[in-house]
């Protein structure tokens, strides 16, 4: 049994499906909080609730009673925990919110792999750890002592955590640094899908920074892909290094957010009114991926450019928003 946390999120229902599709029985954790639209996390809950093999159990991961629980009923043997407080600038006004999910949460799902001594634990880091990194493409020797914003150092914090659980526990795990995933039933506060939906609706869109920045967009179908061939694959370890490792997760190819408004009008079929802004606290300028180890290990290699992946988001907004009119 696998057990994947945060299931009714954007990765965690992507990862979900695909592990139901191949056939394995997978538990579902979600508090469905009220951070973005909860009707879309409930449909993506509905999408996923159809096959048979799929457990769906409410429950916060900062509930330290609740949530071990999970691991008592069903068994569970290997855990992806994508789980957690999301988004840099919501961190600078909400912190209790990300020391609830992102540490103490973090702190309970080691715990009930501890217990359960679960086969495998794959989590979900950010590249937002690497902060204003000058040196590129970031790499999982850089040094990562430096976040800029809160959200960031939770994921360091996680990482040094669960390096320590590794260690004292011989607990199998790999921490995955995510690089801007986008794509359908994605998160309505990442860029491209506000961009998305203030150019439809004819309103301007925000670009900070002045619009000079770079992100290493990922498309959703290689992180799963990705994840999946990481959770079969746990770290061996030896006598002198825990069975624990990092491994970035991105494509390997940064992208100018002017050019990626460029793809996202073309795959809209309007253009875009634009209104330049200065840098927001937390932001990083640049982000780039070296994946070679992941690629060397799992033989992970994206695939979807920004001109498929932003045309599958498109088409999937256009249809979701066109069956949900009462969510916009």
């Amino acid at each position: 049994m696998i057990l994947v946390t945060g299931a009714a999120g954007f990765i965690g229902f992507h990862v979900a499906k695909r592990l139901l599709s191949d056939g394995h029985e997978v538990v579902g954790v979600d508090n469905l909080n009220s951070y973005y639209d909860v009707a879309l996390k409930m449909a993506r809950l509905e999408q996923i609730s159809q096959f048979p093999n799929f457990r769906f159990e409410r429950v916060d991961i900062a509930d330290r009673d609740a949530f071990p629980r999970v691991f008592d009923n069903y068994g569970i043997e290997r855990v992806i925990h994508l789980a957690a407080q999301a988004g840099v600038r919501y961190s600078i006004e909400h912190p209790h919110d990300y020391v609830d999910a992102n540490l103490i949460g973090f702190v309970n799902v080691l715990e009930a792999c501890r217990y359960a001594r679960v086969k495998h634990l794959v989590f979900a880091s950010s590249s937002s750890v690497y902060g204003n990194n000058s040196k590129v493409p970031f790499s999982t020797d850089d040094n990562v002592d430096h976040p800029i914003s809160l959200y960031a150092a939770t994921k360091k914090a996680n990482e040094l955590i669960a390096h320590t659980y590794s260690h004292l526990y011989d607990l199998k795990i790999t921490g995955l640094r995510f690089f801007t995933v986008y794509g359908p039933w994605g998160r309505p506060d990442m860029a491209y899908f506000s961009f998305t939906k203030a150019i439809m609706e004819g309103r301007p869109i925000r670009l900070f920074n002045h619009g000079n920045s770079e992100r290493d967009f990922t498309y959703i179908d290689d992180i799963v892909e990705g994840i999946v061939r990481i959770l079969g694959k746990p770290p061996k370890g030896d006598t002198t290094t825990p069975p624990y490792r990092i491994f970035n997760i991105g494509n390997n190819h940064p992208e100018a957010l002017l050019r990626f408004v460029e793809v996202l009008e073309e795959s809209i079929g309007r253009k875009a009114r634009t209104v330049l802004a200065d840098a927001q606290p937390g932001d990083v300028t640049r982000t780039y991926a070296d994946i070679r180890p992941i690629c060397e290990a799992v033989g992970f290699q994206p695939s979807i450019n920004i001109e498929e992946g932003l045309r599958r988001f498109v088409n999937w907004y256009k249809s979701y928003y066109r069956d949900n009119r009462g969510l916009e």
